[in-house]
């Protein structure tokens, strides 16, 4: 299939068996069906959003750039909204920006107290040498 097609939203929700399994991620359309069997998470998370848009589910967990690029491997068209289909839930790519500039923030910060922790314990053992020689 080419990657220039384009899916309704109804045509995506007739491909939710675990043989036949489409989801839809930033209104890309992806053919999972020989991923289930080999995803992390389980058969039974990616069943859940089966033949649906998986976007919100997919960004919650935080999947690394290995995954995305998989996914890149399984895109077979775009969705193309009508009226009446779902609304997406809004994802913000800024929040997701926003919560890695944190962790990253977090891990200078475990190196940091780690340092600090390490100094003390230095000088502490420092000490007890210098009161075990007097």
């Amino acid at each position: 299939m080419s990657a220039t097609k384009e899916f309704t939203y109804s045509d995506v929700s007739e491909h939710s068996t675990k043989k036949d399994l489409y989801v839809v991620v930033h209104d890309k359309v992806y053919d999972c069906s020989n991923f289930v069997d080999e995803h992390p998470g389980g058969e039974e998370v990616m069943l859940d959003v089966g033949g649906q848009d998986a976007t919100e589910a997919f960004e919650d967990v935080g999947h690394s750039d290995e995954a995305r690029e998989l996914l890149d491997g399984m895109l077979v068209g775009t969705l193309k909204r009508q009226e009446g289909d779902p609304k997406p839930k809004s994802y913000h790519q800024a929040t997701k920006n926003v919560s890695s500039a944190d962790g990253a923030s977090a891990g200078v910060g475990i190196y940091a107290v780690f340092l600090v922790g390490a100094v003390l314990a230095f000088a502490g053992w420092k000490y007890l040498q210098s009161q075990q020689q007097q």
